[in-house]
């Protein structure tokens, strides 16, 4: 043997439990090609790892890489407890000194269970124009220079679902050199807490966004580039389907960084912006049930054409009555079970009684956030008031069949797989009492919901690896939430 990278003396973390004995792990060719004891490796780099942890790497099943790359460099709503404390953050950063040329973007503000109203006057600052995202992205509150500078009508300066995505693409638009730059930085971020794979679904242009960053050199994480409906043509044009490289120039062929990923679309919108469409009408306001994205028969065909093309859906629904419209949908698209890629719908917040084993019945993986039942947890009693024993109800997906996929949803929360994996299995954060602690997780089960499905590592599997310096069998269950990295290996490199 030639080449190659040379682990010794790691314990190896299975899903159900770690080995005690250390062993060597021989990584060529981007694959584990042996595991024992003395293995003969003549040529290879040896690292020693001194009975440190080694487990499959860890992928984080939804984000949306350009804008959590662009978080860090906006103003943090997320502490704010009612409106007024978001408008004294945004007024302290403007007398803090703001260039008035430049448009004061802010994130992460919750309104659901605010005591006061937002308004536009109470984001007048002068001449600088100002834009708050919700942190379900769903919402953008806006004053009025930033109407003016955007050519929006006055009674836009609140803005949900689609009118929110489109005015939000707008703010976040910044040149590709940038924009790479940001997301070379977050994917080092990430490898450092063990991630190896992203599920990208930044809204538009992710295929040839990848495209760009792997050709230029980006080899710290795997990438599945989701599609959207504005995509559909380009992709299509080129007969990329769900699966193939999109890096076809670099002779890492299906074993490439980068590949084409899920058809992305809508049901409904968020919990927290009321939007969300459920069976049952919200406590306050009009009586609202949320807002659907698609009558039915629109959401099939537009699922069909994507099918047509090679291209796997996966739905976002969140409210139950999203739900079960999304999985009506796959009954009628009768996806094969060899397809390239699993159906999939995103969050599944809200169950209906019986749609759980739907779910195993139609093969649909369910992606879920497990930090937004912590973000959410309020909210939830108050809009699913008497409900929520099946609200982000894992464990009842998990005993139903269903292949579970653990994600964050970054920007709205963070790219860390220890704090997803942390809020599965506790349901806590933050010293409070676990939230429906019956939805929890066994530990096993969120491992392999985060290692995309595998038990452990195996000869012939992929070299991407997280090496840890705390066995995740053995510390406390809160303590995952910061759970010590010590290195992460993508296509046997090391990354970070």
């Amino acid at each position: 043997m030639s080449g190659g990278l040379l682990l010794a003396g790691v314990r190896r973390v299975g899903a159900e439990r770690t080995a005690e004995e250390p062993v060597e792990v021989l990584l060529q060719d981007g694959r584990i090609s042996a595991i024992g004891l003395a293995l003969d490796a003549a040529g290879v780099e040896r690292v020693e790892l001194d009975g440190r942890y080694l487990a499959p790497g860890m992928w984080d099943g939804h984000v949306h890489m350009g804008q959590w790359s662009a978080v860090s460099r906006r103003l943090d709503l997320s502490g704010a407890g009612s409106a007024a404390e978001a408008a004294a953050l945004v007024r302290a950063r403007v007398d803090a000194g703001w260039d008035s040329s430049e448009i004061l973007l802010g994130y992460g503000f919750r309104d659901a269970l605010w005591a006061d109203a937002p308004d536009v006057e109470s984001l007048e600052v002068g001449e600088t124009a100002v834009a708050l995202v919700s942190g379900d992205v769903h919402t953008v509150w806006s004053n009025r220079a930033l109407l003016r500078r955007a050519g929006l009508p006055d009674d836009a300066w609140w803005l949900n679902e689609q009118p929110a995505f489109d005015l939000n693409a707008r703010l976040s638009a910044t040149d590709a050199t940038t924009l790479d730059r940001w997301v070379a930085d977050a994917a080092r971020a990430a490898a450092a807490r063990g991630v190896t794979g992203i599920v990208d679904l930044e809204m538009g242009g992710a295929v040839e966004a990848w495209e760009r960053r792997i050709g230029e050199g980006l080899r710290t994480l795997r990438v599945k580039a989701g599609v959207y409906p504005a995509d559909l043509e380009r992709v299509r044009a080129r007969r990329l389907r769900s699966g193939d490289p999109i890096l076809g120039a670099d002779g890492l062929g299906a074993d490439g960084l980068g590949t084409v990923g899920w058809f992305k679309l809508f049901t409904d919108g968020a919990l927290n912006s009321r939007t969300a469409w459920c069976v049952d009408a919200y406590p306050d306001g009009d009586g609202g049930h949320g807002l659907p994205s698609y009558p039915d028969a629109e959401l099939r065909a537009v699922a069909r054409e994507a099918l047509a093309a090679g291209l796997i859906p996966t739905i976002h629904a969140i409210g139950d009555r999203a739900l079960t419209q999304a999985l009506d949908t796959f009954a009628a698209l009768g996806i094969p079970a060899d397809a390239p890629l699993a159906p999939r719908i995103e969050h599944a917040q809200l169950l209906r009684p019986g749609d759980a084993p739907r779910f195993a019945a139609l093969g649909v993986q369910a992606s879920v956030q497990p930090e937004h039942a912590m973000d959410d947890r309020d909210v939830a009693d108050h809009h699913w008031a008497g409900r929520t024993d099946r609200a982000y109800a894992y464990r009842a997906l998990l005993d139903a069949g269903a292949q579970l996929v653990l994600g964050s949803d970054a920007p709205v929360a963070p790219l860390d797989p220890w704090v997803t994996l942390s809020a599965a299995v506790t349901r806590t954060r933050d010293a409070r009492e676990p939230w429906h602690p019956e939805q929890a997780l066994p530990l096993p089960d969120a491992l392999r919901a985060s290692w995309g499905g595998v038990d452990g590592l195996r000869v012939g599997g992929l070299a991407d690896l997280a090496i840890l310096d705390a066995d995740p069998h053995a510390v406390a269950p809160e303590a995952l939430r910061t759970l010590p990295v010590h290195a992460t290996v993508v296509a046997g490199a090391r990354v970070g």
